[in-house]
């Protein structure tokens, strides 16, 4: 779902239930909308911590410097301290979600361009990655844990 959809319902809804003399432009409803994020990324930025009651609580944590790796080069890379935003749900949403929530569908990988990326398949429509490298160490450790040992002869006898 789009901010751009949740207005469009929060609109719907406000006009129906008639909380205004007139009707709630989807325009005005935006701008609510917009200001409410704004409030809650200020109140981060100030505090530190925003706690929604029956909803969830967002919180801005540090992570703390490592190490990483490029995976092009392979090079070893420093990594500084950041702060995140994480969000635990509250009560009331777990147990809605729990119940009722359909899972989100997997997204499509994209290629750099941005198109789709169709999952390559061998001849028996077994999936693989879309890297080369992958595939190829891939196979090498299927073939190692899938070969059968053959019997060892020796013609010196």
């Amino acid at each position: 779902m789009t901010k751009k959809e949740i207005v469009k319902k929060i609109c719907e809804r406000a006009n129906k239930e008639k909380l205004m003399k007139g009707n709630l432009t989807q325009l005005a409803t935006k701008e609510i909308v917009q200001w409410t994020f704004e409030a809650i990324i200020a109140t981060l930025v100030k505090e530190g911590r925003i706690e929604l009651r029956n909803f969830g609580v967002f919180e801005v944590k540090q992570r703390k410097p490592r190490k990483a790796r490029n995976p092009r080069t392979g090079e070893r890379v420093d990594v500084e301290a950041k702060n995140v935003v994480t969000f635990q749900p509250g009560k009331e949403m777990e147990e809605q979600v729990r119940k009722f929530a359909k899972p989100a569908e997997p997204k499509k990988k994209k290629s750099r361009k941005g198109k789709p990326v169709e999952a390559k398949t061998d001849d028996t429509g077994t999936p693989h990655s879309v890297n080369g490298a992958a595939d190829a160490a891939v196979a090498a450790v299927g073939a190692a844990t899938t070969a059968v040992a053959e019997p060892v002869t020796s013609d010196a006898e």
